[in-house]
């Protein structure tokens, strides 16, 4: 017979599934006392926890909110929260799930239904990309909270003195071909981590392709991939080129999002993708004094760069969305802790102060977000076009593999990685092969 991913994780977890159901909540609330909802959630700047409060208040004596906090990496995030749920853990009734991991929590039967009702009031004016990434098998499972995009950044200077043209679309090879020519660095996250798989990912979906093409919720072995393919020959140019051509920087294997942003206020700063988080840091550099003023004052933005000139590009999507735990003794009153914590109110207080772009469009035109993102209309825009990475209850699996294949980035092979990887991702749903 084979596994279920509910099987599967109980399977992997074992002893320590069973250990971590001594830590689920006892007994119920205080005769009279009003129910206390916990919301795990993953490492921001207090954001989250300020919600929880104003959510608190705004019950009325209904329910109070705590906030038990997550590992800072998502994969620790997802390991603690899949113990705890795997031993039925009642004491978990919010969580701050990243989307990749939504299919599995979902098929395993870790997530409370959403409710017809509320489905549709939290997707009404939600961007696509993150109703996607909220939803598996066609429903929507979680809440829509915030989302996240990269765009591609650059020094005006830099693209002036090209003659590059970043009112128009761009391309890798534009890119590719400026950063070597003016002798400036195309920063990308090259790091064998997850952001490669949100970099290869990107690719495949900005060449027309997918990088899982039939999730097969149910049988892992029958999962349909689409690297070995000539989107994903496609992808693997790009990564090559620039992993060959230095135009990455003498870092590039080891290079992740922070380093990039940093990398980026340098004087051989030229193009580099990345999240929004990197207007907020250079403005904290001059504020602190680290930074001159001119600095972010070179800074431009534009969408993600195409990899065909004629095909609109496929930025990634990423950010935090809620799940209502399957065994919550207050599902009813979490789901709609959730609709106040997704507020409009809410998301434009989180996008301004912890930097954290919002799911509903309508909060891309507040003069609170326009005065501190001066391009919230292109992440508005980004997320539109964005697709979420492999949506697949083995993500975990798919997302190891793709990275240790396709680093690092010099290595790839545009006729031979794609199959490569293909054959190991296969091995190990089959397991048959471990990472």
């Amino acid at each position: 017979m084979r596994s279920t991913p509910a099987r599967r994780v109980v399977s992997i977890l074992g002893a320590s599934a069973l250990a971590a159901s001594m830590l689920s909540g006892c007994g119920g609330d205080p005769a009279g006392a009003a129910p206390e909802l916990t919301w795990y959630i993953n490492p921001d700047a207090g954001g989250q926890a300020e919600i929880a409060k104003r959510c608190t208040e705004a019950s009325e004596g209904r329910y109070t909110i705590a906030t038990p906090l997550l590992p800072r990496e998502s994969a620790d995030q997802r390991l603690q929260l899949v113990r705890r749920l795997a031993a039925n853990d009642s004491s978990i009734d919010i969580m701050s799930l990243d989307p990749p991991y939504i299919p599995e929590f979902s098929q395993a039967g870790f997530l409370a239904p959403v409710p017809a009702e509320v489905a549709e009031r939290v997707s009404e004016g939600v961007v696509d990309s993150a109703l996607e990434g909220a939803s598996w098998d066609g429903e929507l499972v979680t809440v829509p909270f915030w989302a996240n995009t990269q765009l591609l950044w650059y020094r005006k200077s830099v693209a002036e003195a090209a003659g590059l043209d970043m009112s128009q679309p761009v391309t890798w090879q534009q890119l590719i071909d400026t950063a070597k020519e003016n002798d400036t660095q195309l920063a990308v996250q090259g790091i064998r981590a997850e952001a490669l798989t949100v970099w290869v990912n990107a690719l495949v979906e900005s060449a027309g392709g997918e990088v899982i093409t039939q999730a097969s919720p149910e049988d892992p072995e029958q999962v349909q991939l689409g690297l070995d393919s000539e989107a994903g020959a496609k992808a693997a140019t790009v990564l090559r080129e620039i992993g060959r051509s230095g135009v990455g920087g003498p870092a590039l294997s080891t290079s992740g999002e922070s380093e990039n942003a940093t990398a980026f206020q340098g004087e051989r700063a030229g193009f580099m993708v990345n999240w929004p988080f990197v207007w907020p840091q250079a403005l904290d550099g001059v504020e602190g004094g680290t930074l001159e003023p001119s600095v972010p004052e070179d800074y431009g933005w534009a969408q993600y760069p195409r990899v065909d000139a004629d095909a609109p590009s496929a930025p990634p999507y990423g950010g935090i969305n809620l799940g209502v735990g399957a065994f919550s003794e207050n599902a009813d009153l979490a789901y709609e802790a959730t609709e106040c914590i997704t507020s409009a109110e809410n998301q434009t207080y989180y996008f301004v102060t912890n930097g954290n772009p919002a799911s509903k469009e309508a909060v891309f035109d507040d003069p609170a977000v326009t005065e501190a993102f001066p391009m919230a209309s292109v992440i508005r825009d980004s997320l539109q076009d964005a697709a979420p990475r492999p949506q697949t209850a083995y993500y975990s699996e798919v997302s190891e593999s793709i990275q240790r294949d396709y680093h690092p980035p010099g290595s790839v092979q545009p006729g031979r990685t794609g199959a490569e990887a293909t054959e190991l991702i296969k091995a190990v749903l089959a397991k048959e092969e471990l990472l």
